[in-house]
């Protein structure tokens, strides 16, 4: 019996979306996390009888025909657009980015990845870097004897003196953007990287091109809706036991099926 098989493809979807659900929830506060959706597609299906098929000699059509479905198989996990809000911390490093755009950071090999985490600290050189020590591509360092630091909108950095009234620019921080975001290839410790799927990196401005602006003292919050993940883990909860119910339902019947005499 093909429901055996059929059942059996549905639990282990469900499955998957419980997963993604779990690890959904599990980031909830996790800054600048965008939540991530399970989605599926049908099998193949045989064709025991194909729709428009003529069926005798006076040209007779079949309006639909036999097809039946093989079961479901995942698609993909893909990354939701959604942006967290934005939550006041008063840190002089802390950055969020309020629409699109990623911080570029530099990892040990050389590569670039790219965050939405703009938790930074300074480095013992002074350098802005990532909570997990990765400095950013823009190469901003504070000087030693600054007394703060003011971070515009826009990402231009000036630091202040204590013998100066006027402050001095030390750099600016730009935002890169992709055509694809969904296509980026998560690394974890809250980082992408680019990929064939999401595009070639496009470094601007912040607030230009379609980026959106840097505000200093504040962080994003996660994405998640944790209302409609729980909504989604009862939803899947109850697909897991409907095709288990199915296995149970098809084994029963073939334990009929061998007392015929």
């Amino acid at each position: 019996m093909k429901s055996l098989q059929i059942a059996a493809t549905g639990m282990a979807a469900q499955q998957m979306r419980v997963d993604v659900i779990s690890n959904n929830i599990a980031n909830m506060s996790t800054s600048a996390y965008r939540p991530r959706v399970a989605e599926f597609s049908d099998l193949m299906y045989q064709q025991y009888l194909t729709p428009g098929t003529i069926t005798s000699q006076v040209g007779t059509v079949v309006p639909a025909g036999i097809q039946i479905g093989t079961g479901v198989r995942p698609s993909t996990v893909s990354m939701e657009i959604t942006q967290g809000a934005l939550k006041e911390t008063g840190g002089e490093l802390d950055l969020a980015i309020d629409g699109t755009g990623f911080l570029e950071v530099t990892l040990p090999s050389g590569d670039s990845a790219y965050t939405r985490d703009g938790k930074l600290n300074r480095s013992a050189d002074g350098e802005l870097v990532t909570m997990d020590g990765y400095p950013l591509a823009d190469g901003i360092t504070i000087p030693n004897d600054a007394t703060r630091i003011s971070i515009s909108r826009d990402g231009e950095v000036v630091a202040y003196f204590a013998n100066a009234a006027a402050g001095q620019a030390i750099g600016s921080i730009s935002l890169t953007r992709f055509v694809n975001e969904k296509g980026l290839q998560a690394l974890g410790d809250n980082m992408f990287r680019e990929t064939e799927a999401s595009g070639p990196p496009t470094q601007v401005v912040a607030g230009t091109e379609g980026a959106g602006y840097i505000h200093q003292g504040f962080i994003e919050d996660s994405g998640v809706d944790v209302v409609k993940e729980i909504s989604e883990l009862i939803e899947a909860q109850r697909g897991y036991e409907l095709n288990s119910k199915v296995i149970t339902a098809s084994d029963e019947m073939l334990a009929a099926t061998t007392r015929l005499k």
